[in-house]
């Protein structure tokens, strides 16, 4: 594979990299289950950014996409933290809209923390607009006592 990262479609084959890169990336991460499903299923998609890493090719981060009747969502999106703010989200996302134009998606749907700016400003770039709120949604992270709500966030395509 070439230095330049590549946007792919993960198989059932990449699970132990997306487990890695999940429990590296989250703080309350996905369990190795759920993920397997996600690899395995007709109606997801789940695309990786793999790039070179000095030892070989890596995955950097990796989203789930699920296909709904007349919409896809956003389920899941996990960049390793050595990989961030390398623009490896935002492949992801531009793969993402491609992928649910192509299935005929009316709107692509994701949900985030309310605190999570650096998302926020990617989706927000990327025209997803703010259609709602979860209060309380998140679990409370360990800088915060308080749970935490979740913006809903759609864009047409």
């Amino acid at each position: 594979m070439s230095a330049e990262p590549q946007v792919m479609v993960l198989t059932p084959d990449w699970h132990a990299a997306v487990v890695a890169v999940e429990q590296a990336g989250q703080p309350h991460p996905w369990s190795a289950r759920q993920l397997a499903e996600a690899l395995a299923a007709e109606d997801h998609q789940v695309v990786g950014v793999v790039g070179n890493r000095g030892n070989g090719d890596a995955l950097l981060g990796f989203a789930v996409l699920a296909c709904l009747p007349f919409e896809a969502e956003l389920q899941a999106i996990t960049v390793a933290p050595a990989a961030r703010r390398q623009g490896v989200a935002k492949a992801l996302l531009e793969r993402l809209i491609a992928t649910a134009t192509d299935w005929g998606s009316e709107r692509l749907l994701l949900e985030v923390r309310a605190s999570n700016a650096q998302a926020l400003g990617l989706y927000r770039g990327l025209g997803f607009i703010e259609e709602g709120r979860r209060r309380g949604y998140y679990p409370a992270t360990e800088a915060s006592s308080l749970r935490e709500d979740a913006l809903l966030m759609g864009r047409g395509l």
